[in-house]
This record gives C-alpha cells, sequence and structure tokens, in this order.
C-alpha cells in the first residue's frame, strides 16, 4: 500500500443496516467491500456494536475470510468486544463510545476519565499485533491521554464540523476546523498516526482532506445513501478523487 497517498477507509455498516431491515441475506456487506476495493478504498471499517444493529458476528467472520484490504474493527471498550478483536486479529482497532439510545456514535471517548481501564483494555490488543485507534474528539487533553495509554492512532470526530456545515453555521464550521487543524498538528507532534471521520460528505471533506498529518479519513454513511443514487464504486470514485484533489 502507498504510504504517501490519504487513505480512504470505507464503513460498510449500514449495508447490514439495510438488510437487516427486511431480513436475509442482501445486500451484502461482503460484496460491498469487495467493490469498495475495486473503486479505490485502502481499507474497510466495521462496527460491530453490542446491540448488532448493523453488522453482525458473522459478518466479521466473513469478511476476514474474504479481505484482501485491512480490516478496521470499530468497537466499545467491553470485555465481549475484546475477546472477539483477539479472536480475529484484525489489522486495526478503533475504540469508540457507544450508547444503545444513540442512532450513531456521538462525540468522541473520553480517555481523561477513563485512562487507567483503557491503558489495560487495550494491551492485551497491542500485544495480539493489531493497530489501536482511539475515536476522540479534537481536544489536546483527549490527545495527551490517548498518547499516554499506548495508542499508535487517534481518529478525529469530524461531526459537529459536519452538522455545522450542513446547518449553514460556517462561524461554528471554521471554529471547528481550526480545532481539527490544530489538534491533528498537535497529534502528530506526539507520534501519533492521525485519522479522521465521521459525517464527511463531498461538499465537507476536502478541507479535512487537506490537512498534512491526517493519512487516512473513514467514511461510511454518506457513501451508503449516494450509492442509492450514483452507485457504490462511482460514490466511493468520487470521494477519492476530492480527497486526492483536495491533497
Amino acid at each position: 500500500m502507498d504510504q504517501s497517498k490519504l487513505r480512504l477507509g470505507v464503513n460498510i455498516d449500514h449495508v447490514a443496516t439495510l438488510r437487516n431491515a427486511r431480513g436475509g441475506a442482501v445486500p451484502c456487506p461482503v460484496r460491498a467491500a469487495r467493490l469498495a476495493e475495486q473503486a479505490g478504498a485502502d481499507g474497510i471499517t466495521g462496527h460491530l456494536r453490542e446491540d448488532r444493529r448493523h453488522i453482525v458476528d458473522a459478518d466479521i467472520d466473513a469478511l476476514m475470510d474474504a479481505l484482501s484490504l485491512p480490516l478496521n474493527f470499530e468497537m466499545a471498550a467491553t470485555d465481549e468486544m475484546q475477546q472477539i478483536a483477539l479472536r480475529h486479529k484484525p489489522h486495526a482497532v478503533c475504540i469508540v463510545p457507544e450508547k444503545r439510545e444513540e442512532r450513531t456514535t456521538e462525540g468522541g471517548l473520553d480517555v481523561v476519565r477513563d485512562e487507567d481501564r483503557l491503558a489495560r483494555f487495550i494491551a492485551p490488543l497491542r500485544e495480539a499485533g493489531s493497530r489501536v485507534s482511539i475515536f476522540i474528539g479534537a481536544d489536546a487533553a483527549q490527545i495527551d491521554a490517548a498518547a499516554r495509554i499506548g495508542a499508535e492512532v487517534v481518529e478525529l470526530h469530524t461531526g459537529a464540523y459536519c452538522d455545522a456545515h450542513a446547518e449553514q453555521r460556517f462561524m461554528a464550521r471554521d471554529a471547528e476546523l481550526k480545532a481539527l487543524t490544530d489538534m491533528a498538528a498537535h497529534a502528530h507532534s506526539l507520534g501519533l498516526e492521525v485519522h479522521a471521520g465521521h459525517g464527511l460528505t463531498f461538499d465537507t471533506v476536502a478541507p479535512i482532506a487537506a490537512l498534512p498529518q491526517v493519512v487516512e479519513l473513514n467514511i461510511g454513511h454518506f457513501l451508503i445513501g449516494e450509492a442509492v443514487f450514483l452507485g457504490l464504486g462511482p460514490a466511493i470514485a468520487e470521494m477519492r478523487r476530492l480527497m486526492d484533489a483536495a491533497r
């Protein structure tokens, strides 16, 4: 894989959401992952939630068997998810906050409040060979804590930036972008690899893709939504084009 290129991770959770709405086997997340690779994705992301509302355990089994791309396994910091990750040993594990009542992941993980437990939690994942990423807001204290607990990667939450753009709150959008810019540089200065994601669209991706310290974007719901109109391959290819142009 070209390490100089800004990487695109495609989250296939909401392919599984469509399948689960009706039951049965279609649409197939593994087929979506293969199409994503053909369209220019560099990795596949899947979030196995505790309530299994998106992908399910069998999807993780199938993805691990079928993928030639790296799998980024998003999960909450629970004993159950740790055991699943240790069994599969995916390329990367991204620790995210999780609430049963939320529609999607809201905000970043509070590493400062749970630093000791998270340090113990991620240690065996690193020992098993998975790269550990922490999904956090653009906050220096959280980034510092992520570095202290031994994470190799931070993924900066871009949701507030994207929401402000969608709601035409442009001063708030610009403030969020400045925070993301500053904190990407701060994380990089600590030796952390910097990723970003959540809510990114064709309209919002370029300023994030342009941040020199960011090496990977993870995008899911928007691409699956655009696939209804464009097809999954063309939607991913257009996102890839916009990312490359911004770089």
